[in-house]
């Protein structure tokens, strides 16, 4: 549910009450160890929310795109806890600031609020679930295969690195270049200095939509 779907005086109120910020791209809008003091509602843009363990390794969890909140923000919001993932601006972005107190005031008062924030909480915590699973029980091959065919959005070339790979796949770059080196073998992809080709996208999609 959108916020157009909101009652007028909830939309009144959050038009009156939120800030409207705007952060160049590669700003860490937040970070672990971080109380957040607002709601963020996306206006436009993307931000990449990733997670980073104490050895360095990256995994991005999700994207928030334009019409989208941030569901951690939600939840540490609703449990007042700290930041336990880092979010960056992956373009220039405007998002909407709602204040801590006006979010607690809604969330109690108002079913169409809660409603639209649970909604988004509920459809990010299935993805997350979905994640996992990805990470956890699929092959590495077919996973890097359907990431190539979504980055490349119906093109040939995509612009990437073996560490950008790994960071949006949970897994360590020297995987995702031996695999690729592979790809490259079978002549399904080339590679140049942080460019991926698809020659034979058939072939990535005919192991993409492996279920094994």
């Amino acid at each position: 549910m959108g916020l157009s779907r909101l009652k007028p005086e909830v939309k009144e109120l959050l038009l009156d009450r939120s800030k409207i910020l705007t952060v160049p791209a590669g700003t860490v809008v937040f970070g672990p160890g971080k109380s957040p003091e607002n709601m963020l509602f996306l206006l436009d843009g993307t931000v990449r929310v990733q997670q980073v363990s104490d050895t360095g390794r990256e995994i991005v969890l999700y994207r928030i795109h334009a019409g989208e909140s941030c569901v951690l923000t939600t939840a540490c919001l609703l449990a007042y806890d700290d930041y336990s993932a880092e979010g960056i601006a992956e373009t220039d972005i405007q998002a909407a600031a709602i204040p801590r107190d006006v979010f607690d005031a809604l969330v109690a008062q108002s079913q169409s609020f809660r409603s639209f924030v649970f909604a988004a909480f509920s459809k990010r915590i299935t993805d997350l679930f979905l994640m996992v699973d990805e990470v956890a029980f699929q092959r590495i091959d077919v996973r890097l295969a359907q990431k190539l065919i979504e980055l490349s959005e119906g093109g040939q070339s995509i612009a990437t690195t073996h560490q950008k790979l790994s960071v949006e796949l949970g897994t360590a770059r020297e995987v995702i270049s031996r695999q690729l080196q592979e790809f490259q073998r079978r002549g399904w992809i080339a590679q140049s200095r942080g460019t991926v080709t698809l020659q034979e996208r058939a072939q990535l999609e005919k192991l993409a939509d492996r279920n094994i």
